[in-house]
C-alpha cells in the first residue's frame, strides 16, 4: 500500500477484541482490531485475521470460537495477544484471569466490556487476510468505554491509552 492509502486505513477507527479458540487440546487467542456487526438476523460477527492465522484455522476445526470485547485499561492485554513471542497454547493465558466459555470451552477473559460466544458460519480469503465470520449463539456485556485501534495507537473514547508510552 502507498504511504497515502496506509494513512488513510489507519483512520479507520474499531474496537479491539481478543479472540479465543479451544479445538481439542489446542487454546489459542489473538488480537483482532476489525471485529464487526455483520447481521442482525441472524446476529453474525465478522473479524478479519492475517491469512492462515492459527486462530482461524482452529476456529473452523473446531466449529466455535469466543469474541472478549476489551474496555478501555485493557491496552496491555492486546499487546501481549498481538505478541508473537508469547507462549503457544495455554501457557498465553498464564496469570491472566478468565474462565471457559460454556459453548465453546474457549477462555472468557474476566473484566471485558462483552463476550460473544459465536459458532463458525464461514471463513474465506480477501487478499492477505481471511474474514472469519461467526453466528453469536450465547453473548453478556459489561459497563465501561472500549479500546479502539485508531492511527495506528491503541485509544479510549477521551484519547490515547494511558498505559502507551
Amino acid at each position: 500500500m502507498t504511504g497515502a492509502r496506509t494513512s488513510a486505513v489507519r483512520r479507520l477507527a474499531g474496537p479491539v477484541s481478543i479472540l479465543t479458540v479451544r479445538h481439542d487440546s489446542r487454546v489459542h487467542g489473538t488480537t483482532a482490531s476489525t471485529t464487526t456487526l455483520v447481521s442482525t438476523r441472524p446476529l453474525i460477527l465478522g473479524t478479519s485475521l492475517r491469512a492462515g492465522s492459527v486462530l482461524g484455522e482452529l476456529a473452523i476445526a473446531a466449529g466455535w470460537f469466543s469474541v472478549n470485547v476489551l474496555g478501555g485499561g485493557q491496552a496491555e492485554l492486546a499487546r501481549w495477544f498481538a505478541d508473537s513471542r508469547r507462549p503457544p497454547g495455554v501457557g498465553q493465558f498464564a496469570g491472566l484471569a478468565w474462565r471457559p466459555d460454556p459453548l465453546t470451552a474457549a477462555p472468557l477473559l474476566e473484566g471485558t466490556l462483552a463476550h460473544y460466544s459465536c459458532r463458525g458460519a464461514g471463513r474465506f480469503v480477501v487478499g492477505d487476510h481471511e474474514v472469519l465470520l461467526g453466528r453469536v449463539v450465547e453473548c453478556d456485556t459489561a459497563s465501561g468505554d472500549p479500546l479502539l485501534s485508531f492511527a495506528g495507537d491503541l485509544r479510549t473514547l477521551t484519547g490515547k491509552d494511558g498505559s502507551t508510552p
